[in-house]
């Protein structure tokens, strides 16, 4: 499902032929754009690749199996949580613990509003129809989930993903009104961004796992070391609930990335969109991190 994020500023024509030269020298030094990228963008400790694992919806199989599995192997991860889905208030103190130990609570709205008119979204309830919300009333419940969060861990710095990668409530976006409160929003598309230096940390692009195997993502992450690239999953159930990755095809992919911690970062969302942002703004190329 496409989300109504706003489009990039188009080029002016001396950056336009700017970008054309830089593309025929590329081509007379038989280089690609995305190595380019590589030699100017800086993963940290000399990595080659940064791994985004996500989580939405605020799942008890999360709790029960994901977090252990990624605790066993020593990674941190991202949940992003509803905050009124039943797992958070009857586990507030899990989800604490979570926090504690390193894994980031992202905001994933309080009620998870999706367009009820689009395709194969008739389990919308009425009162969640992002058709009926205006795009002010989006803003003002995401900053309370912020609010929630941090009541939570007491993070001011946090990331977003959008419920449906969806963002159009009663026909206006209501990204633009709360991106200036995130460090990082994932709006769903592909799960290789490769261009990571001109990428736009207020709309990453991420890949449901539901229905690949180990093997299907494990290709994808050796895709984002070819781009010298980030590669980011979005899990829902994890060997239980809905959306299910299975358990064995998310183990396989962490025991990968455990053998291979030479190459690929991985890391919370927002920590890697703070480093994304960090070195863009070294590089003039965007502001700093919010």
């Amino acid at each position: 499902m496409q989300s109504t994020v706003p489009r990039p500023r188009r080029r002016n024509r001396l950056q336009a032929r700017a970008a054309a030269a830089a593309l025929v020298l590329l081509a007379l030094l038989g280089t690609s754009p995305s190595v380019v990228a590589a030699d100017t963008f800086a993963w940290p400790q000399g990595q080659q690749a940064a791994v985004s694992l996500g989580y939405d919806d605020a799942l008890d199989s999360q709790l029960d199996i994901a977090i252990p599995a990624l605790d066993r192997h020593g990674f941190k991860a991202t949940f992003f949580l509803v905050m009124a889905n039943k797992p958070v208030a009857a586990r507030l103190a899990d989800w604490r613990a979570a926090a504690t130990n390193g894994h980031e609570l992202g905001n994933h709205t309080l009620f998870h509003q999706c367009s009820r008119s689009a395709p194969g979204h008739d389990w919308v309830e009425p009162q969640r129809d992002l058709d009926t919300t205006t795009a002010q009333q989006m803003k003002d419940q995401v900053l309370l989930a912020n609010t929630m969060l941090n009541a939570i861990d007491g993070k001011t710095v946090r990331t977003m993903a959008l419920p449906c990668n969806e963002s159009t409530a009663q026909g206006q976006d209501y990204l633009p009104l709360v991106a200036d409160a995130f460090a990082g929003i994932r709006i769903g598309g592909r799960a290789v961004t490769a261009d990571v230096a001109h990428m736009n940390p207020s709309a990453v692009t991420v890949i449901t796992t539901d229905g690949l195997s180990g093997k299907d993502m494990i290709k994808l992450v050796k895709e984002a070391r070819r781009q010298h690239g980030l590669v980011s999953f979005t899990f829902h159930g994890v060997g239980g609930d809905y959306l299910t990755t299975s358990a064995e095809a998310h183990e396989e992919l962490l025991d990968y990335l455990a053998r291979h911690r030479d190459v690929y970062w991985v890391d919370t969302f927002v920590n890697i969109m703070t480093h994304v942002r960090q070195q863009q703004a070294a590089a003039n190329k965007t502001p700093g991190a919010p």
